[in-house]
C-alpha cells in the first residue's frame, strides 16, 4: 500500500522593505541636519516677513511726514530723510543676503548630498546593511534622493515667493534690479531648479568618487561653475530686443541694458568706444566717418522675466534629470 504525501505549501516570500519605509530610515539617519536646516529655513521666512512688515510701516510713516514732500528741508527734515534712507538701507541689505543665500543654495545642497548622504555610506561601507535586508541599491538611492527633493521643492518655494514678496514692499531706488544676479536667482521657478541641479550633481559626484571629503570638494565646484554659467549667459536665453534712435536716450521702465553702441546707415554695429559720445565737433567729424547715423541698445524688458525664468528652469530641469539618469546608471553598472 502506498501512501500519498501531500506536498508542503510554498513558504512565503518575504517582499523587500518598500521605498516608503527606506524613506523613514533616511529621515532617521540625517534627522539632526534636516532638522536643523528647515529650523534655519524658518527662520530666514519670519525674520523677512517682520522685516518687511516693519519696512511697509517705516515708509507709511516717512510718506505722512511733511518731510516727504518735495522742497521739504530744515536740520529736521534732513535728520528724518537721513533716517528713512537708513531705514530702507537695511532692509535692501536684508534682501541681498537672502538673495546671496539662494544664489548659493545649490553649493550646500550639492555638498551635503555628495558627502554625508552617500559617499560616507560608501566610505563605511554602511550602504551593505541596507543592501543585505532586501533593499536595492535602486531603491536605496531614490530614497537617498527622494527626500532631499521635496523638502528642497517645499522650502525653496516659501522661501523664494517670500523673498519676491518682500522686494516688491520696497522702492526700487533702494534695490538691485530683477535682472541682478543676487535677485534674479531667487524668484520665480529657477530657486527650485538650481536646488535640484545641485542634489543631481551632488549624488553624481557622491555615487562616482564614493569618499566624502573628495566627493563633496567636487560637488562645491561642480555646482559653482553651474552657477557662474548660468549667471553669466542668462541675457542669450531670450532674444533681446533692441532700440534704435538718433540720440543717446535712457530706457523706459525697469528694463535690462545688455550692450549699446553706435549703428550705420548700412545696419552695421560699432563699439560705442568708437566715437566718444562728447557732442564735439570730433564726435562729428568721427560719425561721419565711419557712417553712423544713431544709436541701438539690446535690452531685455521687465516682460522677459518670466521667459528668462522658465527657459532657464527648464534647462536646470533637463540637466538635473540628465545626471540622476547617469548617477542611477553608474550604480547599476557597479552593484547591479
Amino acid at each position: 500500500m502506498s501512501t500519498t504525501i501531500a506536498p508542503a505549501p510554498p513558504l512565503p516570500t518575504r517582499s523587500g522593505p518598500t521605498l516608503r519605509a527606506s524613506t523613514r530610515v533616511v529621515l532617521r539617519q540625517h534627522r539632526r541636519a534636516l532638522w536643523a536646516a528647515g529650523a534655519l529655513a524658518l527662520v530666514g521666512i519670519l525674520v523677512l516677513v517682520g522685516y518687511t512688515l516693519w519696512a511697509v510701516h517705516v515708509t507709511d510713516a516717512f510718506e505722512s511726514d511733511p518731510c516727504s514732500s518735495a522742497g521739504a528741508s530744515g536740520a529736521r527734515c534732513d535728520a528724518r530723510i537721513q533716517e528713512f534712507g537708513d531705514s530702507m538701507s537695511e532692509f535692501g541689505t536684508l534682501l541681498t543676503y537672502t538673495g546671496l543665500a539662494l544664489l548659493l543654495l545649490p553649493v550646500l545642497v550639492g555638498a551635503f548630498v555628495a558627502g554625508p548622504m552617500i559617499a560616507r555610506e560608501f566610505e563605511n561601507g554602511s550602504y551593505k546593511v541596507s543592501w543585505t535586508q532586501s533593499v536595492s541599491p535602486t531603491r536605496w538611492l531614490l530614497a537617498k534622493l527622494a527626500v532631499p527633493a521635496v523638502l528642497l521643492i517645499a522650502v525653496v518655494s516659501v522661501l523664494s515667493a517670500a523673498f519676491a514678496w518682500a522686494r516688491s514692499h520696497l522702492d526700487f531706488d533702494h534695490t538691485s534690479s530683477w535682472w541682478s544676479p543676487l535677485v534674479f536667482p531667487a524668484m520665480g521657478t529657477a530657486p527650485v531648479g538650481r536646488a535640484l541641479l545641485g542634489l543631481a550633481i551632488g549624488a553624481l559626484a557622491g555615487v562616482l568618487i564614493r569618499r566624502t571629503v573628495p566627493a563633496m570638494s567636487v560637488a562645491v565646484l561642480a555646482a559653482s561653475a553651474s552657477i557662474v554659467v548660468l549667471t553669466t549667459q542668462l541675457d542669450a536665453l531670450w532674444p533681446l530686443r533692441t532700440s534704435i534712435s538718433t540720440e543717446i536716450t535712457g530706457l523706459e521702465g525697469n528694463s535690462w541694458e545688455v550692450d549699446m553702441g553706435r549703428i550705420t546707415a548700412d545696419g552695421r554695429r560699432l563699439a560705442m568706444e568708437t566715437c566718444r559720445p562728447d557732442f564735439s565737433a570730433e564726435e562729428a567729424r568721427c560719425a561721419a566717418e565711419h557712417h553712423a547715423t544713431g544709436f541701438y541698445i539690446d535690452y531685455h524688458p521687465t516682460s522677459h522675466f518670466w521667459p528668462l525664468q522658465l527657459v532657464e528652469t527648464g534647462i536646470l530641469l533637463a540637466l538635473a534629470a540628465v545626471l540622476v539618469a547617469v548617477t542611477f546608471r553608474v550604480l547599476r553598472r557597479r552593484h547591479g
